[in-house]
């Protein structure tokens, strides 16, 4: 009989615990766009869809004068809210890397190693798009 209670009494506590954790700050990902210059100004070139390991990710870039303007990625890894907090966290740090470096070549995010690859190659596949 004891034994039954101590069972019953560690799974309940096992259930408290399990269904009060949260991992989730309330956040999710969303297209992300960051502009240098107005909207409107340039002209957009889109990346090609890239499937990563964990999502495709696709990035479209705006150039005026020859330099990018502004970043916006349309299509990330989704769907999960491991997938939601990595591409909230990791995309704006490569949007950002971008406008700073103009060009693909940007450091990776930490935890975020496949999207930022799928990033760089659609990044890169839109620059020689616009052939800057």
């Amino acid at each position: 009989m004891r034994r039954n209670s101590l069972w019953m009494v560690s799974t309940m506590a096992a259930l408290v615990l399990l269904f009060s954790y949260r991992t989730s700050t309330g956040e999710s990902a969303a297209t992300v766009t960051v502009a240098a210059t107005p909207a409107g100004e340039g002209q957009s070139f889109s990346g090609d869809t890239v499937p990563t390991r964990e999502g495709d990710v696709q990035v479209v870039i705006t150039v005026a004068d020859g330099r990018i303007t502004s970043v916006s990625v349309p299509v990330y890894p989704t769907g999960s809210q491991r997938h939601d907090e990595i591409s909230a966290r990791a995309i704006p740090e490569l949007v950002e890397a971008t406008l700073a470096a103009q060009s693909a070549e940007i450091d990776s995010v930490s935890g975020a190693t496949y999207t930022t690859g799928g990033y760089r190659e659609s990044l890169q596949s839109a620059i020689d798009a616009a052939g800057i």
